[in-house]
Parts: structure tokens; sequence; C-alpha cells
């Protein structure tokens, strides 16, 4: 297969575009409800998403937190859609929606509990047309166009952008929204960046660890499951604070790692977490180095450290699509998946 033929790789190129256009087409919306979220601040966030959704997810609790001082908390869509339980008391909560197609059923009983319970519900979706982004108080359109390859590539790094846009305008970080409006340059170079050596070493391996902390843990666990999906390999996503406590002990000569860092106060043990690697003759990778025994990557330098895993998760992207068709599978469509997972 053709690099030109999978879609894959052509949608993940249109990231950088999407953050330009998305970030001029909800200017107002995000300023409106940035003044709505300072005038009355939510004394909890509480999200609600499913697979990449939930990883975008992940990236919005750090940012939030660490942002705005606001707790953040994950509810579980199962407890809504299996277990039919009432959500209760969520005055004064906002209640955050992140999906693509915004159609999971799971999601959408949610919602719906989530508003009866009296929570303020803001959905991110990519399609307009769509049940989640008809019900929520305040719809963010992601505006990634249509996606076909099933694993999400622009879909997701849209949500973070999205995800950072809000927070800009709710902290009025002046610093953050002109780093997100020029984002769109490093995001394109990034695409380019040549991650050649870490997908070559992943050509024969069966499994592998992807190292994330604080804004990078939930792009770790986007970057273990796009691996599966499109190529097959057993990846697994650790906290930089965690991987010490038992899953070392799997690793072993030649045992791939990648090093996702963020460029704040949670790199701090990323150097001595690479000597531990490699003393134990692992191949590290790292981006966001250098780090002892670990090859570094080609990374964007000087970057607003909340921009910085757009770049990362969009030079991933790149390599992973390529990775796929050197391990003789179709990117676009995995064995055994679909576009839409309607999960009860």
């Amino acid at each position: 297969m053709s690099v030109k033929q999978t879609w894959m790789k052509q949608e993940a190129a249109e990231a950088a575009q999407i953050i330009h256009h998305q970030f001029e087409q909800n200017a107002l919306l995000m300023r409106q409800l940035g003044a709505r979220l300072r005038a009355t601040p939510p004394k909890l966030v509480l999200t609600c998403a499913r697979g990449s959704s939930d990883h975008a997810a992940g990236f919005a609790k750090y940012v939030i937190e660490t942002r705005l001082e606001t707790l953040v908390a994950s509810h579980a869509p199962s407890t809504s859609s299996i277990f039919a339980t009432p959500l209760r008391h969520l005055d004064g909560v906002l209640f955050l929606v992140i999906s693509q197609s915004g159609k999971s059923p799971d999601i959408l009983t949610s919602m719906r509990f989530a508003r009866q319970a009296g929570a303020y519900v803001v959905a991110m979706v990519n399609d307009a047309l769509s049940p989640a982004a008809q019900e929520a108080d305040v719809f963010i359109p992601l505006h990634a166009g249509p996606e076909r390859a099933v694993a999400a590539t622009k879909s997701y790094i849209a949500s973070l952008a999205a995800i950072l846009h809000l927070v800009g305008e709710w902290a009025e970080d002046s610093q953050l929204l002109t780093a997100l409006a020029k984002a769109s340059e490093p995001v394109r170079a990034a695409f380019d960046a040549d991650w050649t050596k870490f997908s070559e070493t992943l050509l024969s391996a069966r499994s592998l660890f992807v190292i994330g902390r604080g804004i990078t843990f939930g792009i770790a666990h986007e970057m273990a499951l796009k691996l599966k999906e499109t190529s097959g390999l057993h990846a697994e996503a650790f906290s930089a604070a965690e991987v010490r406590h038992g899953p070392m002990a799997i690793v072993e000569s030649g045992f791939p790692v990648l090093m996702i860092a963020p460029q704040d106060a949670a790199a701090g043990g990323y150097a001595a977490l690479s000597e531990e690697f490699t003393a134990r003759h692992a191949q590290v990778f790292s981006s966001g180095g250098p780090f002892p025994g670990a090859y570094e990557l080609p990374t964007p330098k000087g970057l607003h450290p909340l921009i910085l895993p757009l770049c990362q998760v969009t030079s991933f992207y790149a390599c992973a699509e390529a990775l796929a068709r050197a391990r003789g599978r179709n990117p676009d469509s995995p064995p055994w998946l679909k576009k839409v997972t309607e999960t009860h």
C-alpha cells in the first residue's frame, strides 16, 4: 500500500490546518464560555468519554487542575447505561463530554442523567448533527471534518486543541492563547519529523511500554492504543511515577520503551528512569529529552509546554502509520474494528 493511499496519513497531516481553523471558528464561542465559567466557577469538572476521547479527557484533567485549580474527575458511562444509576447533586458541576461521533448510547445516557442532576453539560464533538451535539447546553465543534480511517488522528488532536482553547479563555491565559493561535506551524513541522529509528525497532517487536506523566499521560495512552489498533502490538502506557512498581519486572534486553516527556515540573524523574531502563538493556526512545541512554527523537524545542504534546502525538501518528504498513497491515481498517463503537 503506498503512502498516498492511506486515510490515516492524510488525516493526521490535516491536523495543523484544523487547529488553525478551529481556533478562528470557535473564538467567540470560547470567549463567551470562558466568561461564563469565570462568573460561575464550577465546583468540579466531570469528564465523560470513551477510547481516544477519554485519552483527551486525561489531558484535560491535568491542564484544568494545574491551570485553574479545579478538581477534575472521570465519569464511568457504564454506571448510567448498564446500571441505570441516576446521578445526583451535580448543581455547580461542569459535565464535559468529548466524543468524535457523538452517537455512543452510553455517553448520551450519561449526558441526560447529568442534566437531570443539574450539571452544566458542554460537549466537544466532531459531528455537529449528532445527538450529543444537539443535547448539550453548549456544543463545541471540533471542526475536524469527516474521518475515514478507523484509527482517530485529526479528531484527537482537534480535541486537545479545543481543550486548550477552553482553558485559555477560562483562565484568561494570553500566553496560552497566543501559542495556540500559532500552533499550526510547529504541528505541521512535527508531522514531517523523522521517527524512522523508532519504527524500525518495532518492526519485529511484540510488546513495548509508552511512558508519560502529567499532561503527557493521556498522550501515552493514546499512543499505546494506536499501536494496538494499527500494528497489532501489545503496547501499554504507564506513568513515569508508577512504572517502577511492578511493570519494570518484565523489561529485559531489547525491550522497546517510548518516553514522552512534558516540558514542566513532571519531567523531573525522566532522567533517572531512563537510566533504569538502559541498565536493563532496554531500547529507550525519548521525545522531550535528552535522557541518559535514550535515543532522542526529533521534537520541537522552545514551545509553550501545553502545545508540545500536540506536536508529539502528531509525529507519532505519522510514525505509527508507516510502521503499520511496514508490518503488512492496513492502518485505515484494522481487523475486527469499526469507526463508531456503540457501547451500551
